[in-house]
């Protein structure tokens, strides 16, 4: 990892983690996605965080995004002790979660690199 990508992959574990750890504690359920509250506010706003990240640093932007649902994944993992046989299924669901995120990142870093050249 290259000292350029540490800042953006360090912003987007943090976002990740803090995202679904506020989601869990904000619907006091054992998984953030078990609550409307995810879906509504803590999941759009993962995407905006990767847009932000996508726009800020738009080499590969998907990465940002990959590492914020990866956090995500791994803070599902230690709020809820265990996460067992599901752990396959849970990680297949973020990386289906993450599209339309790389798509946001994707697109704001179109845009920045548009408006540079």
């Amino acid at each position: 990892m290259s000292k350029s990508s540490a800042l953006p992959y360090a912003l987007a574990v943090i976002a990740g983690a803090t995202l679904w750890a506020v989601g869990s504690i904000v619907s006091d359920r054992r998984e953030a996605w078990d609550s409307g509250s995810y879906w509504t506010i803590f999941y759009p706003a993962a995407i905006i965080a990767c847009g932000l990240l996508g726009y800020l640093f738009p080499d590969r932007p998907w990465r940002w995004c990959l590492a914020l649902f990866a956090a995500q994944f791994a803070s599902m993992a230690v709020l809820a002790g265990e996460i067992g046989n599901l752990a396959p299924l849970g990680l297949i669901l973020f990386g289906v979660l993450s599209l339309p995120a790389i798509g946001a990142a994707m697109l704001a870093s179109w845009t920045k690199r548009s408006r540079n050249d």
